[in-house]
């Protein structure tokens, strides 16, 4: 049974939030939402590797100063204790990384980035310079499913250098919390999708389909589409990270965000190929090397948390995607 809690806009009215990769693509949705429920000021810290001005150019129009943004790494100490002491966040919400794909050409960096930040952003916790951090880890922690759903306490066995950064961070924030007791909470996404999306290099299966149809080339599937994934449109799971962030007895915990639901890449290009009226063949190419083969959220803890995590059904996410896309 889901345990009462505040409601969200009265939660974050007249706070001061902090969030790493805020102009990227869940971040910069996470600014929207906290804005829009009242929060005081919104700092916003992004290197901009993959994040963009644009991603935030709505929410500086409408909500002026009470957004503020430094381009800066967040996995530099000094420059994120300078930045907290200026801007006095009470919650840093941590989605600063880098793309899944990035570590096929820059394996150690990859790595590295996730665990530089969560270090950074731990000892400022433990030093009492904010007060609480929602962590953001990765899916890909677990590697390809030994067990079906996949809970919390399935094994971390990352396949990619990405997701064992994203291992090792996670590990990390729960030492500060046993070590500390720092208040901090994991946030462990499936496959997000929608809006803003990066649509660029290192670009995921949805925005790369969609920026090769509109070029009018084929849509590609490494292999023959059989892995599957667990996709969860962006807006669900930065009002689900809000409800999950305001709450006092999640310390120490990690929550699955996902639709509950296994959906193959075949299905996902198939519906694409649907909503925008292609009509080309689909181009299979070589399985990729450490590509998972199977991943669906078990969501049970986060449900009973919370309540429902997934409002809105792939179909209707997807056609709000190709909506709201470039060239859209």
């Amino acid at each position: 049974m889901t345990t009462a809690s505040p409601d969200v806009a009265s939660f974050y009215e007249g706070r001061r939030v902090l969030v790493t990769g805020g102009a990227g693509f869940i971040g910069s949705h996470l600014v929207d939402a906290l804005l829009k429920y009242g929060a005081e000021r919104v700092t916003v810290v992004d290197n901009f590797f993959l994040g963009k001005d644009e991603n935030l150019q709505e929410a500086r129009e409408t909500y002026g100063e009470r957004l503020r943004v430094f381009r800066e790494d967040a996995g530099d100490y000094h420059t994120m204790k300078a930045i907290v002491a200026e801007e006095t966040p009470s919650i840093v919400f941590n989605l600063a990384t880098k793309a899944l794909l990035f570590s096929f050409f820059s394996p150690a960096e990859a790595f590295r980035v996730n665990t530089e930040i969560a270090i950074a952003l731990g000892e400022l916790l433990r030093e009492g310079r904010y007060q609480r951090l929602v962590h953001f880890s990765s899916s890909e922690v677990y590697g390809t499913a030994l067990t079906f759903p996949m809970g919390e306490d399935h094994p971390l066995l990352a396949e990619t250098s990405y997701a064992a950064g994203k291992a090792g961070a996670d590990l990390l924030v729960r030492s500060y919390c046993n070590m500390f007791d720092a208040d901090a909470v994991t946030i462990r996404p499936f496959n997000n999708y929608g809006p803003r999306q990066n649509e660029g290099e290192l670009a995921a299966i949805i925005p790369l389909t969609l920026r090769r149809i509109r070029a009018g080339e084929s849509p590609v599937l490494h292999g023959d589409g059989s892995q599957t994934r667990d996709f969860i449109f962006v807006k669900d799971t930065v009002e689900a990270t809000l409800k999950i962030g305001m709450r006092d007895d999640v310390r120490g915990q990690t929550y699955n965000l996902g639709s509950g639901y296994e959906t193959s890449m075949l299905e996902i290009v198939d519906t694409l190929i649907q909503l925008t009226g292609f009509t080309g063949q689909i181009n299979h190419t070589e399985r990729r090397k450490a590509d998972v083969q199977r991943h669906m959220a078990d969501v049970t803890l986060a449900k009973k948390l919370i309540g429902t995590i997934a409002h809105t059904s792939l179909r209707d996410g997807l056609q709000e995607t190709v909506l709201h896309s470039s060239g859209g």
